[in-house]
């Protein structure tokens, strides 16, 4: 296969400026090195939102030119809709276009769940559920007149309960589920929208997480076997949209949600529901819930408003 490039592309790549290893570091590296034009977004405060690791668009910027790529440093945040559509304006006025949204911005304030603050709690559903919300709909306009446009939201495991993560998760749970309307509502423009959960060793994790044995698997893994799934899924030959794509290790999974058949009853109880728990949780004939653009457009179309 001919090597696939981004020649005439124009990437945005929220919290692209973390120090080495970050995986929106790694993904802008990538997308400039395969013809990318990128906007490397980050307010520079690191993942733990306290500056205790700083990040630097610029000096990402930098490295990408002495490369021989094309970037710009954005500094504004992703938390707001008038600061996410600054983050926008910077492509169109430094490019002149925007094709490409990885929505890679992120905070990690891990707690047991009464632990976390509310300040805590607002700021990872601003950055993680909010922010990708802002910059898909300050990009959503240009992508649909352009009939073009690739979105990579990035997810995390920790939507299916991690201890600790509860907020976080719930956050990344949510944009998952953003991920899969927008699939459908953005089909007949071209616009494709998936989400990727990265399995990698960054500071991030070196510096917010107790060591553990899913910390130790993490640390093993390099960001840059994750960025070559996320060129696929913002690349114009993307196959797919609305999946979630577990990445990581140099493998890449499809991650998907099933129904078991389940207990029916048209006299149904708590007794009767209690004697039969056992076939209401039997993975035996297992369904893979709603997973194909077809069949998601035929549910939202049956509850679309006339």
């Amino acid at each position: 296969m001919a090597a696939l490039r981004f020649d005439g592309m124009v990437a945005i790549v929220t919290g692209g400026g973390g120090q080495k290893p970050s995986l929106g570091r790694s993904h802008a590296l990538f997308l400039a090195s395969r013809g990318a034009k990128v906007v490397v977004n980050d307010i520079g405060v690191g993942p733990d939102g306290r500056n205790e690791v700083p990040a630097s668009a610029a000096a990402l910027v930098d490295e990408i030119r002495a490369a021989g790529g094309d970037a710009v440093a954005d500094t504004n945040s992703v938390a707001t809709p008038d600061s996410a559509k600054a983050v926008v304006q910077t492509a169109l006025e430094t490019f002149g276009a925007i094709h490409i949204v990885i929505n890679n911005a992120g905070v990690a304030l891990l707690a047991p769940f009464e632990e976390l603050s509310d300040c805590d709690i607002s700021r990872m559903l601003d950055v993680h559920m909010l922010g990708p919300i802002w910059m898909c709909r300050a990009a959503w306009p240009h992508m649909k007149q352009q009939r073009y446009g690739r979105i990579v939201n990035v997810g995390s495991t920790a939507m299916f309960g991690i201890y600790g993560t509860s907020v976080y998760g719930a956050a990344k749970g949510g944009t998952y589920s953003l991920t899969r309307a927008l699939a459908v509502e953005g089909e007949d423009y071209d616009i494709k929208v998936n989400t990727i959960l990265p399995m990698a060793g960054t500071v991030a994790i070196s510096h917010l997480q107790s060591d553990s044995e899913l910390t130790r698997a993490q640390l093993q893994q390099s960001p840059e076997l994750v960025s070559p799934v996320v060129g696929l899924l913002a690349h114009q030959s993307c196959p797919c949209s609305g999946k979630a794509i577990e990445a990581g290790g140099g493998k890449a999974y499809d991650v998907v949600l099933g129904t078991t058949t389940g207990y029916q009853s048209s006299a149904i109880s708590i007794e009767n529901l209690a004697d039969n728990w056992d076939q209401v949780v039997d993975q035996a004939g297992l369904k893979i819930a709603p997973d194909t653009l077809r069949d998601l457009r035929m549910s939202l179309k049956a509850y679309k408003p006339a």
